[in-house]
């Protein structure tokens, strides 16, 4: 499994502040993971992307991104564009391969459009899915994919969704119930093809304006892989290596979501519960419900632990 972490913020942030500088930072938690459902801290080393929009709206505004096949914290490229790049929504991803052969196309996150797409988890026995999925896309959209990832071929089902996937922008409910119908379809075809294991869907998707992700694994018993978020009025660092989220105010300028916490201040973090969606609206709304399906566990969402672990403390 993977680890991914993604900002939007009312202002730009320097890519710096996430991906190096903290001291539990994305390319740290490619060489140690500590919330691993394996609980081996493995290394997450089978490439990294790194997607960003140069700003919240505007017709041009399609995300650009850059991957490589090597490891995140022996990337020098990575290191010095982190230093200059800002950006007011970003998306990185530090990939251990579960499936699809170690390659740039392969590495998340993927764009289409305006829409960016990755994923933390896998989606259970693939192969035995993969031709009704294909099979169903639209020409384009079937097109459209270039690696050999579970994780892509999601995006693909997920563009399928939408009326327009090309469309200049998307209400924050068209997003939300898109990404639903997509973990839909994965149940109804694991059901169909007898697969009894659960998947692990940990999916993120961006228009640049709107975020929607899930924590969400199809057993009523088990957790899903870790995810968190933290929000506040300013991502501040107060010592090298040390950061918190201010919250000056009520308001809501700056919304993190990470596989894991960044910083070492618990009170930053709540922990998302699993099979539940969030959605970052373009106002800065956060909302979170519960993804009410056949594998919805009420007893399991009241005990759900809302605080940091002291692994990563």
């Amino acid at each position: 499994m993977c680890r991914f972490l993604l900002y939007k913020g009312k202002s730009q942030i320097q890519l710096a502040h996430l991906l190096t500088r903290p001291a539990h930072s994305i390319i740290n938690q490619s060489f140690d993971s500590r919330l691993r459902l394996d609980k081996r801290r493995p290394i997450n080393g089978d490439g990294f992307g790194v997607g960003w929009y140069e700003s919240n709206s505007g017709p041009d505004n399609t995300p650009c991104i850059f991957a490589s096949v090597t490891p995140a914290w022996n990337n020098n490229n990575l290191a010095r564009l982190a230093e200059k790049i800002k950006s007011p929504l970003v998306f990185a991803h530090v990939r251990a391969s579960t499936s699809g052969t170690l390659s740039e196309t392969n590495c998340h996150p993927w764009k289409y459009n305006k829409l960016m797409w990755m994923h933390n988890g896998h989606i259970q026995d693939f192969n035995k899915i993969k031709r009704k999925l294909q099979q169903s896309l639209r020409e384009e959209i079937f097109l459209f994919v270039e690696g050999n990832t579970d994780s892509e071929w999601a995006f693909a089902l997920f563009l399928n969704q939408l009326s327009n996937p090309e469309a200049d922008n998307f209400d924050y409910k068209t997003l939300k119930t898109a990404m639903l119908k997509t973990i839909e379809q994965l149940n109804i075809w694991a059901d169909e093809a007898g697969i009894t294991e659960p998947s692990l869907l940990n999916f993120a998707v961006t228009d640049g304006c709107t975020v929607v992700c899930t924590r969400y694994i199809s057993s009523k018993t088990e957790e899903a892989a870790s995810l968190y978020f933290s929000s506040g009025t300013n991502f501040k660092e107060y010592k090298p290596g040390h950061y918190k989220m201010v919250k000056a105010d009520k308001r809501e300028d700056i919304v993190l979501v990470a596989s894991e916490p960044l910083t070492f201040e618990k009170a930053d973090w709540l922990i998302i519960p699993t099979n539940t969606c969030l959605v970052i609206t373009p106002k800065f709304n956060v909302l979170l419900t519960p993804i009410k399906d056949q594998f919805y566990n009420i007893e399991r969402a009241k005990k759900g632990n809302f605080t940091v672990p002291p692994a990563i403390m």
